[in-house]
């Protein structure tokens, strides 16, 4: 167990994925400066969901999971302000939330997949790659925009490349969170699967 410096959003971060973020409250540009101070490693931050409530003030109510967030190029603007770029890590799992000092804190441990390396992972990783692709086609987007799609970049490992699926895919932060959630990455696939059919009939009954 170890007390991570948390950055609660109404998004999801997921493994791999990159977030940019506008530091503008006085108790998160602290959060910055704690987290570029400490010499035991890089620096590194949670993200947790909001499931209730605003990211501006407090008084929130917050996921139980995340993601690990290790800055990767901060820059402080004249006023006090941050601007940085943080990359997700690995999962996390919280295990109590603390006081605010100022900012949030959590109890937490790393919260790695079950079964890793299932011999099944890269097949149905390709089918469901086919399967994005084909409910962006149905969402009426552009050939670049599909092409966009296509060429953001997906891990050859396909635990990772779950994750960048679950990023690509067309849903809202609670499947996505749901998503980061799957016990094994195979569960991620099925969920992801599922998300995809609720989009794809939903576009369907849009066209009549």
């Amino acid at each position: 167990m170890a007390v991570l410096a948390m950055f609660p959003l109404g998004s999801v971060l997921l493994p791999g994925g990159v977030l940019p973020l506008h530091v503008f409250e006085p108790r998160y540009r602290q959060l910055v400066i704690d987290c570029l101070a400490d010499d035991d490693g890089p620096p590194e931050f949670g993200v947790a969901l909001i499931e209730r409530g605003w990211e501006v003030g407090g008084g929130d109510e917050r996921a139980t999971m995340g993601t690990v967030a290790r800055m990767i190029d901060v820059r402080a603007l004249p006023d006090g302000r941050y601007a940085l770029l943080a990359v997700g890590t690995r999962r996390l799992r919280v295990n109590a939330w603390l006081p605010d000092d100022p900012y949030p804190l959590a109890d937490v441990d790393d919260w790695p997949d079950e079964e890793p390396d299932d011999p099944r992972l890269p097949t149905r990783v390709a089918e469901l790659r086919a399967r994005l692709d084909a409910v962006l086609a149905l969402a009426g987007r552009s050939d670049e925009e599909i092409d966009a799609a296509r060429t953001q970049e997906v891990s050859a490992d396909p635990l990772l490349a779950t994750y960048h699926l679950a990023g690509l895919a067309p849903i809202g932060p609670a499947d996505r969170y749901r998503a980061l959630c799957a016990a094994t990455p195979l569960a991620r696939l099925d969920l992801l699967a599922e998300s995809l059919d609720d989009v794809e009939a939903m576009l369907r009954f849009q066209r009549g």
